[in-house]
């Protein structure tokens, strides 16, 4: 095991209440990561290609509570530590690629709320990247003696050549004459453009001039915009994570279905053929989003070819180089580690106050095993929830008996073919397991 290093008690906090809600924690996943080194280090791979002006695109596979919302926020991390920035948001009934109606918009929308930088890793990032670009041309204007706004039309010229480019650079032009003339009402019109937040192109046109807004009908062409302003503002690239795709696959209408299917299939064209630099797309979904013939994206022939998984990997053999990453089941040897971990975190990493012993840890695991069978480490949300009330128990009652409360605990199994799971206020669910780099 790695050494363990302090733990602060507002980091704890967070950690141990996201964990026995069975949601995955916002903060310190370091603490509990373990197992994946291979799935981890081909998601790294994939980040070093957009930071060397390629892109990338990924399907993380896995069962309900296997690991996938863990795994996409420990991806992110490692994203923001080289310099890449990074959006995300989970797909819902109101939020998917394609649509008519705004839910693609919505989508656009909520991603951009939460972009996140490494000094912003919570998100709201969008006004520190154009302040930084801003901050960048002021100063290199100041040092070829030339008006800021000439400066912005130069560094955003190439924009032009993307769909909405002219009115994204006009958006970033009025931001400027926001901040040199304090017209926050200006700024703030041209953060709501960005974020996708007007509905109507008369609001916009009135608002900043433009004639074009974010809607449904280019939400990609608008990441690609993105992209290519984030790497003039100093970043390496973009990486998108998208969520919860198993929403498409419940969509009831096939029209529906197939016009996502179709988003999903010009952005895997784009990355496969190399006609996009700097940006990155990692979805998180289930098997059946992924191989069911008459609803997930194998039912669409197009994208059945390009994403079918390599023949010869099979009896153990794995290949990660392919757009399809399945998530490997954790080991028993995994969980005891992990298990360990966040016995670590209650004790705020003084093993001088570990609340149970070694011993403590395999009891639970026989305990779960004889309970839900080997399910317990294939998908373990339930048995991590379960571990973390276990020892606020013992925590908070100190003359509680661990071998007693082992006897009188029930965990939860994981039925087969059924949804075990909590929803999140926003009506979706979070996977959780555990990663170690």
């Amino acid at each position: 095991m790695n050494t363990k290093k302090t733990i602060r008690p507002k980091e704890r906090d967070v950690i141990l209440q996201a964990l026995a809600a069975g949601v995955v924690p916002r903060a310190g996943l370091h603490h509990i990561q373990v197992g994946r080194a291979n799935e981890v280090t081909a998601l790294v791979r994939d980040i070093d290609r957009i930071a060397d002006n390629g892109s990338a695109v990924r399907f993380v596979i896995g069962e309900y509570g296997a690991g996938k919302t863990f795994f996409l926020n420990l991806v992110r991390l490692i994203a923001l530590e080289r310099k890449c920035l990074t959006i995300h948001a989970d797909l819902a009934p109101d939020r998917r690629i394609h649509a008519t109606g705004g839910q693609a918009r919505g989508l656009y929308a909520e991603a951009v709320r939460n972009m996140a930088t490494r000094t912003k890793p919570e998100g709201g990032a969008l006004p520190s990247v154009v302040e930084r670009f801003i901050t960048e041309c002021v100063k290199h204007a100041d040092q070829r003696g030339i008006p800021v706004e000439h400066l912005i039309e130069e560094r955003l010229a190439f924009l032009q050549e993307h769909v909405g480019g002219y009115d994204f650079a006009t958006v970033i032009k009025a931001y400027w004459t926001g901040s040199e003339t304090g017209d926050d009402a200006l700024k703030v019109s041209a953060l709501r453009w960005l974020r996708g937040e007007y509905s109507t192109r008369t609001e916009a046109r009135q608002a900043l001039g433009v004639r074009t807004i974010i809607d449904d009908s280019n939400v990609y062409d608008s990441l690609k915009l993105l992209a290519a302003f984030v790497r003039q503002s100093g970043y390496v690239g973009l990486l998108v994570v998208l969520d919860e795709m198993v929403n498409l696959y419940k969509l009831q209408s096939s029209q529906a279905r197939n016009q996502n299917f179709e988003q999903i299939l010009r952005i895997v064209n784009d990355v496969l053929q190399g006609n996009v630099e700097g940006i990155g797309f990692a979805f998180g979904g289930t098997p059946e989003f992924l191989m069911d013939t008459r609803r997930g994206l194998y039912s669409y022939q197009a994208l059945q070819s390009r994403l079918a998984e390599n023949a010869f990997a099979t009896n153990g053999l794995v290949d990660m180089s392919g757009p399809i990453l399945r998530l490997q089941s954790l080991t028993p040897e995994d969980l005891y580690v992990l298990l360990s971990n966040l016995r670590t975190v209650f004790a705020q990493g003084d093993p001088a106050k570990f609340l149970v012993p070694d011993e403590a840890l395999q009891a639970f695991m026989v305990h779960c095993n004889q309970r839900i069978g080997e399910a317990y480490f294939r998908t373990p949300r339930n048995t991590i929830k379960t571990f973390v009330q276990f020892l606020a128990v013992l925590e908070q009652n100190p003359g509680a008996e661990w071998r007693e409360l082992l006897g009188e605990t029930e965990v939860l199994p994981d039925l087969e073919g059924t949804r075990d799971t909590e929803l999140t206020e926003d009506g979706t669910d979070d996977d959780l397991t555990t990663l170690r780099l």
